[in-house]
């Protein structure tokens, strides 16, 4: 199934989750540690650009990321389905099936705590 919220209620909100997901894995992976000669190496050879596939400002990933993590808090099993489901990019059924539960449960999930991030961040929606 291919993720369209944009039509439903809490689109816009699913859609910043979306976008909060791929913002997250950016740079996943990407080593803490370069060494001085390798940085020399890579400035002597034209580097390819890895284009980003989101559209979202870091101030509004870090109110999603500050709301889950809240909602995490919160009730654990809600933060972390909507965790792996946004943040993880795993499918509505192996989410599913990772917590003993059917897809239509899971999505019910992943709805209540789509409206619960939607509330969290209703603040800085007004003051935008």
């Amino acid at each position: 199934m291919i993720r369209k919220p944009a039509g439903r209620p809490l689109g816009d909100t699913e859609y910043l989750l979306e976008q909060w997901g791929w913002w997250r894995m950016d740079g996943a992976g990407v080593p803490i540690y370069t060494s001085p000669t390798f940085a020399l190496m890579r400035q002597a050879v034209p580097q390819p650009s890895a284009s980003k596939n989101y559209c979202i400002t870091d101030d509004w990933a870090l109110a999603i990321d500050n709301a889950v993590a809240r909602l995490t808090a919160r009730d654990q099993q809600m933060g972390d389905i909507i965790w792996l489901y946004f943040g993880a990019k795993w499918p509505m059924v192996r989410v599913g099936r990772h917590y003993g539960l059917s897809e239509g449960k899971a999505r019910e999930l992943v709805r209540a705590g789509a409206a619960w991030v939607d509330c969290a961040v209703e603040m800085m929606r007004q003051a935008a």
